[in-house]
């Protein structure tokens, strides 16, 4: 597990004692879990009277790299060892890992869960049709005189069975752009297969 440099220093905050007593370790924790798996969650978990003391900056930062952590954690799918092997390189102390890993093996089938349902690829364009389209007036009664495409994209998502459309509107300058980069992209990724 890579983690960005922000996070490994909002971690290393959590850990130390002087800025998170047991107990408000415990309730940032548990806060983090809470905004990752609770749709309905929202800030009020951070205004526990037992965080007040804690400057919010700090709070924010290390409730975003508690969370960071959690998720990159469950995409990995780690186990105790791999939590406690981290964990003690950010310094943590013997107790706060037991109780971040209870509280990671306790939350860990529905962390599973919602990270399984975002999805694991992005769709493939199946098919394109497009139509052209004059606009003679707009809505207001002025005269346009413009020529639009109308493009649709057939789009097949593995993680779903179902064939959705995106479609949108372009005029002849967008649509030549668009198709000027995706020759651009094809012959980028020749060029890659290539070497």
């Amino acid at each position: 597990m890579e983690l960005s440099e922000s996070v490994q220093k909002g971690f290393q905050m959590l850990a130390d004692p002087g800025s998170f007593d047991s107990n408000a370790f415990t309730l940032l924790l548990r806060a983090a879990f809470q905004s990752l798996l609770d749709a309905q969650a929202d800030e009020a978990v951070l205004d526990h009277p037992d965080l007040k003391h804690i400057d919010p900056v700090v709070l924010k930062h290390c409730h975003a790299a508690a969370a960071t952590y959690i998720l990159e954690a469950g995409k990995h799918r780690a186990d105790k060892s791999t939590l406690s092997t981290y964990l003690e390189d950010c310094k943590f102390d013997r107790e706060r890992i037991e109780l971040f890993c209870t509280e990671y093996q306790n939350n860990k089938n529905s962390l599973e869960i919602l990270l399984g349902s975002i999805g694991r690829s992005l769709p493939h364009i199946m098919d394109v049709s497009w139509r052209l389209e004059y606009q003679i007036k707009t809505n207001q009664l002025h005269r346009m005189y413009r020529p639009a495409y109308l493009v649709t994209l057939s789009v097949q998502n593995t993680d779903s069975p179902s064939y959705p459309e995106i479609s949108f509107s372009c005029s002849m300058e967008q649509l030549q752009d668009l198709v000027g980069k995706l020759k651009d992209a094809s012959k980028s990724l020749e060029r890659a297969t290539q070497l």
